[in-house]
């Protein structure tokens, strides 16, 4: 192995495994749970009353989960140190009605969610995953990991420009899979599924299905040093986060002074605006609850919550070596150098001076090492959940994450070293 191998790699093994199980944001968040389960969590349902014992405990709701431990002692006005991250990422979804096609190839009915680079997921087999909704009200998890679907490029004979003046790709009528030959049959796709599933096609009353990228995560290059994969946008922060909390978990109570959360929302990638998502109630509301549940009050949540920081933890551009122009020309992160800090003063991002300090002394605890980004002033700069975080509740949030490349293909990019450096910074985050 070559000497740039500095860390053990199972971590990032087990983010490849992670990934490759989550083939939508529904698998994430039963994966992730099941880890804390491990842990010795234990969901705690939002319809319930909840009590003031200690341990860990978390709430699922569709695709997000909020996960927290309470250490024995923890008062009702103690602060809170929140780990946030995204279950989605950008994908295609199975229309209501999916079953479509013409001259002989049938095809499956999908919009586009969030915004991916369409040409990626050209011309690769895919699987169909996500959960199905049953008429006694449950929900049941689908995943068909094999080559079932196929988005077909048109052949450059047909479109010779293809190659000179770039590919143009309408969303509405080049994006369609095809699934097999034959007439388009009403119910089809659905029938299928829920074959799949084990259940009764007539108990299915509702579906959130996508395509996914069956060719497994991998180590890539001469020394290995890389990893490539999908969903890692968000999904290698939610990784990184479970393992975090799981480990913070396991530590003497007496040594974690704030109550650590865990907080991976769905939708980020088409702005955060539902009831999984960052810019709704559900983080608020398990933190408040939490609070009320050991017997405070409303002013023992404001002072909760005024001691809170939170990171938002989400990929990064890597300095691209055939784009280095698009990057800013003084700020350029590299692949294994570690998380970055990720600034933008019209707070596109959330991170300020006091954020700074506080993600600084984290890596230095950890032993870390961490860089910043931030985007050329002539291009537009993305954003997370950290300003709807930091805006929706009013707690010091910084912007945090992994440099990456291909941030949005269906498959993208990272060094092998930073998803472990990542969870290292975020277990001395959530104790110190």
């Amino acid at each position: 192995m070559s000497s740039r191998h500095r860390f053990d790699r199972a971590h990032t093994d087990d983010l490849m495994s992670f990934l490759a199980a989550s083939p939508s944001p529904y698998h994430a968040v039963a994966n992730a749970a099941a880890r804390l389960e491990a842990a010795g969590f234990r969901q705690v349902e939002e319809t319930a009353a909840w009590d003031a014992t200690a341990g860990g405990k978390y709430v699922l709701r569709g695709g997000a989960i909020i996960a927290w431990y309470v250490p024995e002692g923890a008062t009702a006005h103690t602060p809170f140190r929140i780990v946030g991250a995204h279950t989605d990422s950008p994908n295609l979804r199975v229309k209501p009605l999916p079953d479509t096609g013409s001259h002989g190839w049938r095809q499956v009915a999908v919009e586009v969610y969030g915004g991916t680079l369409l040409n990626t997921w050209l011309d690769r087999d895919l699987g169909l995953a996500g959960r199905i909704s049953l008429r006694d009200g449950t929900d049941r998890l689908v995943n068909v990991d094999r080559a079932l679907l196929r988005v077909p490029q048109l052949a450059v004979h047909l479109d010779r420009s293809a190659n000179t003046d770039g590919l143009k790709l309408d969303r509405q009528r080049h994006m369609q899979p095809i699934w097999g030959l034959g007439e388009v049959a009403e119910g089809d796709l659905i029938r299928f599924v829920a074959e799949e599933a084990g259940v009764d096609a007539e108990d299915v009353t509702g579906w959130d299905l996508m395509p996914h990228a069956i060719e497994p995560p991998s180590y890539l290059g001469r020394d290995r040093e890389l990893v490539a994969g999908p969903r890692m946008d968000n999904l290698l922060s939610v990784h990184a986060a479970t393992a975090a909390l799981a480990a913070v978990a396991e530590l003497p109570d007496e040594e974690l002074p704030y109550i650590p959360v865990l907080a991976a929302f769905d939708h980020e990638e088409n702005g955060s605006q539902s009831d999984t998502g960052a810019d709704g109630p559900l983080l608020g509301t398990v933190l408040e609850r939490s609070v009320f549940a050991r017997g405070g009050t409303y002013e023992d949540r404001a002072r909760a919550f005024a001691g809170t920081v939170c990171l938002s933890s989400d990929t990064g551009h890597a300095v691209h070596p055939n784009y280095a122009e698009r990057h800013d020309p003084t700020h350029h992160p590299v692949a294994n150098g570690g998380p970055i800090l990720k600034v933008n003063v019209n707070m596109r991002y959330a991170t300020d001076g006091s954020g700074r300090a506080v993600f600084a002394a984290a890596c230095e605890k950890a032993g870390v090492p961490w860089q910043t980004f931030v985007s050329n002033n002539s291009m537009p700069c993305g954003t997370t959940i950290g300003p709807i975080t930091a805006a929706r509740h009013g707690i010091m949030t910084v912007d945090i994450g992994v440099a990456i490349l291909s941030m949005h293909s269906a498959r993208e990019l990272c060094g092998a070293d930073d998803p472990y450096l990542l969870a290292n910074a975020l277990t001395a985050f959530l104790t110190d």
